[in-house]
């Protein structure tokens, strides 16, 4: 019998996206797949239940969850969810372990294996499955677009009737995918770009941009590509040399994160007033916590004629081509795993090692399995 992989209706309330679109169910059937898709699955990324021609419409989630044997997702199961998947079943998607744990408990108690699409290991062989950067990337883009837009100035310099306009000053904070993307739309948008970002490697990504790096004296690289948390005395030299290049700049974008921890506070209150009436800020770290001191996650607030802008989900708002890279994400992880239209695991692929989050009752990473018996779970 063929192996059925399951895509539901995504339930969180902001969530447009979805796991799987008609391009990448197709590949799926041609695996030997059955696809089944849940009714509306697509609505609110543009697509209808009739474009998934190689996919079977099913009424609603419990039957989905009765049907499938590999089960994608984009955001985490809710605890709803998770009591209608049966014991044994295969899921996929964003878990987000470190925001919930209590979920991770529900999900090693109900006989679900896991895996998370941020768990996977940064190795050039995952590149094509890492979901991270590619809903990075859509983010970073949408960061530059919404700086733009509630900003009160040009971003391009014009020459008119009336004089010429000089270009706006953007400082992105962070210059990973999400930071890079904005840095390239900036560009784009025809503005005069910064960068800052404590690793020391992004130097020749942010030149390759044609933007300039704010040197600020401090490297703090860590492995897999991330930062590392600066120490007491590295976070004032910092705040320092960017409090300067902050009052100048007409828009900030920040996007800088540490997994499982909050985001860091770069931009404080003070540095917000003194930046020119009418410059903005873009906080895209904001569901951790945000990068900025004033930042309300969801909110856009003003302070001192300063807009300071914390969007959430970014990658949400532009649901469809943010489905369809996700999706071809979950292709990639989700492929080497059928044979001949059967489920094969290979417990010695490090991707696949690595990136499961729950299996056979227990959870496999073990900081998070600290974590978890440390909620008291």
């Amino acid at each position: 019998m063929a192996i059925r992989i399951g895509v539901p209706r995504e339930r969180v309330s902001d969530e447009r996206r979805v796991a799987l679109d008609p391009g990448v169910s197709e590949r799926f059937a041609k695996l030997g797949a059955e696809v089944l898709i849940e009714r509306d699955a697509g609505a609110l990324s543009c697509l209808a239940d009739q474009h998934y021609l190689a996919a079977r419409i099913v009424e609603d989630a419990a039957a989905l969850y009765r049907e499938a044997d590999i089960i994608l997702k984009v955001q985490p199961p809710s605890e709803e969810e998770i009591e209608l998947i049966p014991d044994g079943k295969i899921l996929v998607g964003f878990m987000f372990p470190y925001r919930y744990p209590e979920r991770v408990a529900r999900l090693r108690e109900a006989g679900i294996t896991s895996f998370g699409m941020e768990l996977i290991p940064r190795i050039s062989r995952a590149q094509s499955m890492d979901a991270l950067s590619s809903q990075a990337s859509v983010a970073g883009y949408k960061a530059g677009l919404m700086a733009a837009d509630r900003s009160r100035r040009f971003f391009p310099m014009l020459t008119t009737a009336a004089g010429t306009i000089r270009p706006a000053k953007v400082l992105v904070i962070g210059a990973g995918v999400a930071g890079l993307q904005a840095i390239a739309t900036c560009k784009r948008l025809g503005a005069l770009v910064e960068a800052y970002d404590i690793r020391t490697a992004a130097k020749e990504q942010v030149e390759s941009l044609g933007a300039k790096l704010v040197d600020t004296g401090i490297s703090a690289e860590a492995a897999g590509g991330y930062a590392r948390e600066l120490t007491e005395e590295e976070k004032r030299k910092q705040e320092e040399v960017l409090a300067r290049h902050i009052a100048l700049a007409d828009a900030v974008i920040t996007t800088a994160s540490v997994p499982g921890r909050p985001a860091p506070r770069i931009v404080s209150r003070e540095m917000v007033g003194q930046m020119k009436p009418g410059s903005v800020v873009i906080d895209l770290a904001a569901e951790g916590g945000g990068n900025c001191e004033l930042t309300v996650p969801g909110e856009k607030i003003d302070h001192n004629n300063v807009t300071v802008y914390g969007p959430v989900n970014v990658p949400s708002m532009l649901s469809a081509h943010a489905s369809e890279m996700y999706a071809r994400n979950l292709f990639n992880f989700v492929s080497p795993m059928i044979k001949d239209g059967e489920l094969m695991l290979d417990w010695d692929d490090e991707v696949i090692a690595e990136s499961c989050l729950t299996h056979q009752g227990q959870i496999r990473p073990e900081r998070i399995r600290q974590l978890v018996e440390g909620e008291g779970s």
